[in-house]
């Protein structure tokens, strides 16, 4: 079995066959779905799913590209989001994006370490992004001592010496399909050097579709062509893989 542990099934884009998708996921062996927000409407769709959906849990969260519209009753829904469903399983995603800086970086930064600590609160992991960011995040993930409530990094993009600090700290690193692409070796190496104990894939859906279906919108079924990339870069069985994932995932976030 399988664990995609990060996907934007409340994205429109899922709309009309969103229960098409699920039937897929399943025949593919995904059993669990991370369903993850980025505002509060997205939150609170993500939550509804998963309260809908066995299989499905959410995390919920202010994105960096919307953190310029976050304020104090945001963040007063999200943690009420956080204590009252059991479905939700962290805070997420958070971080820090400076590849379009949709928002100031100084707000990004704020509003990341709100939420770091708003999980410290609740007492969850917490789902980090960061595009083009690697030092600020890492900065305040140390100043912030986010280890001691845990989280992963996800669509990890950063060097192999980042992911080592990550990882020291007690991050989980997550791989999405970008790892399938040709011209994806740096990435590749470093899936390659992530211990089995602290990786974890995902795929980002509707986003960022691996190989072969590239080109195509993702969805939670094609988690396994990471998975397979994966245990080909490592040179392990696919079971293995998928088997440590999976336990990986359930640890992380409790289900």
């Amino acid at each position: 079995m399988l664990i995609d542990t990060h996907a934007h099934l409340n994205d429109r884009k899922f709309e009309k066959d969103f229960e098409k998708v699920i039937k897929r996921a399943k025949a593919s062996d995904v059993n669990k779905i991370i369903n993850i927000g980025y505002d509060l409407p997205s939150s609170l769709k993500a939550v509804e799913q998963a309260e809908n959906h066995e299989m499905l849990f959410a995390a919920v969260g202010v994105h960096p590209h919307d953190a310029k519209d976050a304020d104090e009753m945001v963040f007063e829904e999200l943690y009420s989001l956080c204590r009252n469903s059991k479905k939700v399983v962290a805070v997420g995603e958070i971080g820090l994006d400076y590849y379009r800086n949709l928002s100031p970086k100084e707000v990004q930064k704020k509003v990341f370490i709100y939420q770091i600590n708003l999980a410290k609160q609740v007492n969850l992991p917490i789902v980090v992004h960061d595009r083009d960011a690697h030092g600020d995040t890492l900065k305040i993930l140390k100043d912030e001592r986010a280890g001691r409530i845990g989280g992963v990094l996800h669509c990890f993009s950063g060097s192999w010496e980042m992911a080592k600090e990550c990882i020291d700290m007690g991050f989980y690193i997550s791989i999405a399909g970008p790892v399938t692409f040709s011209n994806a070796r740096r990435l590749q190496e470093v899936a390659k050097n992530i211990p089995l104990e602290r990786l974890l894939i995902e795929t980002d859906c509707p986003y960022l579709t691996p190989q072969p279906h590239r080109g195509k919108r993702n969805e939670p079924a094609y988690v396994i062509h990471v998975a397979e990339k994966i245990a080909e870069l490592k040179g392990i069985s696919y079971e293995t893989l998928a088997d440590a994932t999976t336990k990986n995932a359930e640890e992380l976030f409790g289900i």
